[in-house]
């Protein structure tokens, strides 16, 4: 499974614009502010039904505009298909398959596997556990069917029941019966959710394991820990017995929206204790395993967008992700560079075939 076409209107910095990619290697090229990292975010937009770099779709279109439009062709084992997304200032996003519409967007998701690699993932390591609760249930929504709308659903009861007990405090008075039709749906989709995180893990810990080791020339251990109250058998009548705190904080303190993920290097805290090469190869073998696991699971190569790394990265680390290149174990991959020589230079000898696409910097048209 490829991207073979991508044409982009209005979308953040450009006007309009055609591309033709190649099967393996495309690498974006041009000065930073020239439109890398949004041609990386049409694609995963086009993939995952929302940008990279922000939760308003809005901000996707070009500052003079009143839209956008997204349209590309997936070559699947031979097979084209059309994938358009449009969006109206103050409308809903408009996804189709070869012209017919989805009826819900989470049909989408999964059906074109994709990972981002960007500098912002150092956030993962550096930002609570939102951050991390976040990447997972990304990984999560495209590689587990049935997934996306638990949590979707899970996410919609709790903030219907954190607005009732808001209003519980502000009218100062309970409806328990009221308050039950949300307790036991959160309680069936928290336990139904953490069954799917428990798998999860099960199979992307050890794939994790192997990419630190295949990045990292040190033998230091390192582990990503799933935490949540859920695990427990008495969890429902926890749940219940929280209600006096959920009442008096105005939200709810118990379910899976509470779950951590904790990252260790030799027992203690990434975070705290591991040096920034330690972090990169971290961060770098977290997507390296969720590439894999979703390849696995999806049964096709996921796209791979690699956003600005030959920046980031030490010598060692680029030419192990070449050598996953060179093995064949990554189909197709974008690369952005504001340094077209080096990434030549980097890229002159991998086997797969490689394409340049020189994204000139344009002047912000006035409005």
């Amino acid at each position: 499974m490829w991207l073979e076409k991508l044409h982009l209107t209005y979308f953040k910095s450009y006007e309009e614009k055609a591309f033709t990619f190649g099967q393996h290697v495309n690498c974006i090229v041009g000065e930073n502010g020239s439109g890398k990292t949004n041609l990386l975010d049409a694609i995963y937009f086009l993939t995952l039904t929302k940008s990279a770099f922000h939760n308003q779709d809005a901000l996707g279109i070009r500052h003079i505009n009143d839209f956008f439009l997204l349209d590309g062709v997936f070559n699947e084992q031979g097979k084209h298909i059309q994938i358009t997304c449009s969006l109206q200032r103050g409308q809903r996003k408009v996804f189709m398959a070869d012209k017919k519409h989805y009826e819900r967007l989470s049909d989408h998701i999964g059906l074109f596997p994709v990972v981002l690699i960007a500098p912002d993932d150092t956030d993962l390591i550096r930002e609570g556990s939102e951050e991390r609760r976040r990447f997972f249930d990304g990984v999560l929504g495209q590689a587990v069917p049935g997934y996306l709308n638990d949590f979707l659903q899970y996410n919609k009861i709790l903030t219907q029941r954190n607005g009732l007990l808001k209003l519980f405090a502000e009218r100062n008075y309970l409806d328990e019966d009221l308050l039950e039709t949300y307790n036991e749906p959160l309680i069936v989709l928290s336990q139904r959710i953490h069954r799917h995180r428990v798998t999860f893990m099960e199979k992307f810990v050890p794939l994790f394991y192997k990419f630190y080791e295949f990045l990292s020339s040190g033998h230091e251990k390192v582990d990503v820990i799933y935490e949540s109250e859920v695990s427990s058998p008495d969890f429902p009548a926890e749940f219940r017995r929280n209600r006096s705190r959920d009442l008096h904080a105005q939200r709810t303190g118990k379910g899976v929206h509470k779950d951590e993920y904790v990252f260790e290097i030799d027992g203690v805290t990434l975070k705290k204790f591991g040096s920034q090469g330690q972090q990169k190869s971290f961060l770098i073998a977290l997507k390296l395993a969720q590439f894999e696991l979703l390849k696995e699971e999806k049964g096709k190569t996921p796209i791979l967008l690699l956003d600005d790394i030959f920046d980031k990265l030490d010598d060692r680390r680029i030419h192990k992700l070449i050598e996953l290149i060179d093995t064949g174990f990554l189909a197709q991959v974008f690369i952005t560079d504001a340094r077209p020589e080096r990434s030549q230079r980097i890229l002159e000898h991998v086997k797969a075939d490689v394409r340049f696409f020189e994204i000139e910097k344009v002047l912000k048209a006035e409005g």
